[in-house]
């Protein structure tokens, strides 16, 4: 949604008009320093949304921003000083004012040589896209617009102050943030932003890993951020930071056919977001969830196989596994996150033998087992990957795993499924079999969670015979 101009000023008046912005505004006009609301903030008021963050920009240096604020607020942070940051709260709000900046870039560096500048206008023609390059000037409450972001807002375009093949040579990040702002927004990027991050695609490869995996998780975590993944895929951009996905687009084969696995993917994704919103719909968006489901066939390009007119990728579920890993750690993810989309990914074929054969109540619990702490992830994803254009068949599956649920549930109530472990633990096996720790120890608790698992809760005098069994049979 985008208001009128009118309404957005008057939410921008009622925003300067009290709280922190006041105060700030006050106390920099005392001190003989510009003030500027910029970026973010007045955008969200043209777009009639919730102002959640308040940034500022001024004339003052960093020390002298830190003289201003000291008396007014009751905590700073001076952690971006070296870029012109200081971070201060007041009045339980937490605020970021950067000096005006006139960067440096050769065009070789990660990053830009930091420079001071001395003018709003400077300051705001450097920023990335024009929606985000509009300030307030405090307390004047006059809109300064460099590049024609209140038009650009209006229409729903994505465009940057300057030309964009030189603000993507400064920092090509900027590419990944077109595809996020295109997402978060619901914008459409200019035809010639679109050009330039086809021709300079590679330029994203002088960006660093960390920089790069924060974006693109950014972009995920937006409300729909399939339109995001179509731009960096079609413009190449992609291919440099997460190759595995542009290769979903499979050749296609005039004799045997299978469905667009690209197109598949992006629909389980958003399948998954929504199913996910209405499971947890208290919950903040998740990204392993979103990025189990992007990457849960990108194992099929290399495991393809055509045989007359059938199309198969035997193990594809575990090949994109490991591929999923390798891509990761290259991107920086932390290895909670790496180990739980790999995880979803291992299995999340599982499902698709229970539909043809009810599965044992042993089925079941290694079902749960193996799944551990991603069982409410993997239903999403398995429910998600359901593309089929077959009704009858969408529905069956459907049927299938909602029986599946069922019965994970009553399995849960009658044994405590969650917390499934043998009926012995380690200090109890080494005392039955008067042994010091070893991996022995490991093999018989092995064995009672198989054991536990085919049969349900077997008690502690049906397990102590079972392990002596085990351990005398062992020789």
């Amino acid at each position: 949604m985008t208001v009128s101009f009118a309404e957005a000023h008057d939410r921008l008046r009622a925003l300067a008009s009290g709280g922190p912005t006041a105060v700030l505004a006050q106390a920099f006009a005392g001190a003989g320093e510009e003030l500027a609301l910029v970026g973010g903030p007045v955008r969200d008021a043209f777009l009639g949304l919730e102002v959640k963050d308040l940034d500022f920009t001024t004339s003052a240096d960093p020390d002298t921003i830190l003289r201003i604020v000291r008396p007014i607020s009751d905590a700073q942070w001076d952690v971006g000083r070296q870029f012109g940051t200081i971070a201060c709260r007041i009045e339980g709000w937490v605020v970021e004012i950067t000096t005006y900046r006139a960067d440096v870039y050769d065009g070789q560096s990660r990053k830009p040589e930091v420079e001071f500048g001395t003018s709003l206008e400077d300051d705001l023609v450097r920023r990335d896209f024009t929606v985000n390059a509009m300030a307030l000037r405090l307390p004047q409450l006059q809109l300064v617009d460099v590049g024609g972001g209140v038009e650009h807002l209006l229409e729903r375009v994505l465009d940057t102050p300057r030309e964009p093949e030189q603000s993507f040579r400064d920092d090509p990040l900027r590419m990944l943030r077109a595809a996020r702002f295109t997402s978060q927004l619901g914008f459409v990027a200019a035809e010639r932003v679109v050009e330039s991050m086809q021709e300079l695609a590679g330029e994203i490869e002088r960006i660093s890993a960390e920089r790069v995996r924060d974006e693109l998780s950014k972009l995920l975590l937006t409300r729909d951020p399939v339109p995001g993944i179509r731009l960096l895929t079609d413009t190449g951009v992609l291919q440099r930071v997460m190759p595995e996905v542009p290769a979903l687009r499979l050749e296609a084969d005039e004799h045997a056919h299978h469905k667009d696995v690209y197109e598949h993917s992006l629909t389980v994704l958003q399948q998954g977001i929504d199913l996910w919103a209405s499971r947890n719909p208290d919950a903040e968006p998740d990204l392993v969830s979103r990025l189990a489901g992007l990457l849960h066939d990108i194992g099929k390009p290399a495991t393809k196989r055509v045989e007359g007119r059938v199309v198969s990728f035997h193990n594809h579920d575990l090949v994109g596994a490991r591929m999923a890993k390798k891509r990761m750690r290259a991107l920086r993810f932390d290895n909670d996150t790496i180990a739980a989309v790999t995880r979803l990914i291992e299995l999340h074929l599982r499902f698709f033998g229970y539909s043809e054969a009810a599965w044992t109540d042993a089925a079941v619990r290694r079902y749960v087992r193996d799944a551990g702490e991603q069982l409410e992830r993997l239903h999403v994803l398995t429910r998600s990957d359901v593309t089929t254009r077959n009704r009858r068949k969408a529905q069956m599956l459907d049927f299938a795993y909602d029986d599946l649920e069922r019965r994970i549930e009553e399995l849960a109530e009658q044994e405590e499924l969650d917390a499934m472990r043998p009926d012995l633990d380690g200090t109890e096996i080494m005392a039955i079999l008067d042994i010091e720790p070893s991996r022995e120890v490991g093999e018989a608790y092995k064995m009672l969670l198989e054991a536990r698992m085919d049969h349900g809760p077997l008690g502690k005098e049906r397990a102590t015979e079972l392990l002596r069994q085990w351990w005398a049979e062992r020789g």
